[in-house]
């Protein structure tokens, strides 16, 4: 059994993909060990708890630099023993130690077709703005692994989504969100527990 935890910011769209998911079979052989957020009042951790998930909150604000909310970040990570780590909206740096320790262990979901719209600066609303702006006719949702770089390891599912007319940054996030990103990243789950990624 995959021991999987997810890391989360906000409200847990990605992570209530996920655990519905498991609750439909669609995900086997992988169970959800711990959610832990950079926020302490992100909605994602009630999520958890409704699962009887452990709901654990550290945030850099906690800690009297950088250096320490890392290593107390790794530590918290460490403890719980992971096979995976599933950044779901989480809008904070991993470390690089961690990245290193955890190699091919942690995996992302980016809001557009990977090399497009993505790195420093690209997330939430600012990836769909992006892709208006520059016209792009379609968009779409990427998971990859990830790597002491941003948005730049290897890609492990893509899913495609029309732009249309008169959309809006929030209208385009939201199709983004239910026909790629609730799709692709519950099957990476799945495929890596199961062996098939």
């Amino acid at each position: 059994m995959l021991s999987v935890g997810v890391m989360v910011s906000g409200g847990g769209t990605n992570l209530q993909a996920i655990l519905d998911a498991l609750d439909a079979g669609k995900i086997t052989g992988a169970n959800i060990r711990v959610v832990i957020s950079n926020n302490p009042g992100a909605y994602a951790l009630e999520r958890a708890k409704k699962h009887g998930i452990e709901a654990v909150s550290l945030s850099p604000k906690d800690f009297s630099d950088r250096t320490a909310f890392e290593q107390a970040f790794l530590q918290k990570v460490d403890f719980y023993d992971l096979d995976l780590i599933v950044l779901a909206g989480f809008l904070v740096k991993i470390p690089e130690e961690m990245v290193r320790k955890y190699e091919r262990r942690i995996i992302n979901v980016h809001p557009s077709l990977i090399p497009s719209f993505c790195g420093v600066g690209y997330y939430g609303l600012k990836v769909h703005e992006a892709a208006l702006a520059r016209g792009v006719k379609v968009t779409g949702a990427t998971v990859h692994y990830v790597d002491i770089g941003m948005d730049t390891g290897p890609i492990l599912l893509q899913k495609a989504v029309e732009v249309k007319a008169g959309d809006t940054p929030k209208s385009l996030q939201r199709r983004v969100m239910e026909e790629a990103e609730w799709v692709i990243l519950p099957k990476a789950i799945d495929e890596i527990a199961n062996g098939r990624l």
